[in-house]
């Protein structure tokens, strides 16, 4: 799995609260809800100009919009649980969890750096509690740094043998503190 995300806002607490300039006009919150069918084309348009923009090393598209609408609505929906992040009508990035997979997570690529890469994994993470693992080629440095900002560790090295890119990559994994066995002021 590749992702593109970076920095989020946690990294810049006042990244939120600035005022905007006077004049401007109040922006739509970043909500999230499950996808559906009729999403496939903006989500397809958003996983290839993520990729474009965010991936450089990877080689040159060879799939179509329509064809990566097609697997988007044929693959990715019916077999992922697969979660977008929406402002009003516009698509920002999408979340697809296969079993305990983070199969996928893309942002467009000017609203990186915003929070709603985070907001996803949040969403990720509350669909999986119990943990999510990812693969991630190692050249991506941003999607790497963002998800060791979340928690996630390197469990395992690929060579690139077992993806259609032939790139070395990283499995990372996620999984809650493990809580206490005893509740603080017991003896």
């Amino acid at each position: 799995m590749d992702t593109d995300t970076g920095r989020d806002t946690a990294d810049d607490p006042g990244a939120m609260a600035r005022p905007a300039p006077p004049g401007t006009p109040p922006t739509l919150p970043v909500t999230t809800r499950l996808a559906l069918p009729i999403d496939a084309p903006a989500i397809a348009a958003v996983h290839q100009a993520s990729r474009q923009a965010t991936m450089p090393y990877l080689p040159p598209q060879r799939r179509t919009h329509e064809e990566v609408t097609r697997w988007i609505r044929e693959i990715v929906l019916p077999q992922c649980h697969t979660v977008v992040a929406v402002r009003g009508p516009e698509l920002l990035g999408y979340a697809a969890v296969q079993g305990d997979l983070l199969d996928q997570l893309y942002l467009r690529p000017d609203v990186r750096r915003a929070g709603i890469g985070t907001l996803l994994l949040a969403e990720a993470r509350r669909y999986r509690p119990d943990g999510l693992s990812l693969h991630v080629f190692q050249l991506n440095a941003d999607a790497r740094a963002f998800y060791a900002h979340h928690g996630f560790r390197v469990v395992a090295i690929h060579d690139g043998r077992a993806n259609m890119e032939n790139l070395p990559e990283l499995t990372l994994r996620w999984a809650p503190a493990p809580e206490p066995l005893f509740p603080r002021g017991t003896p």
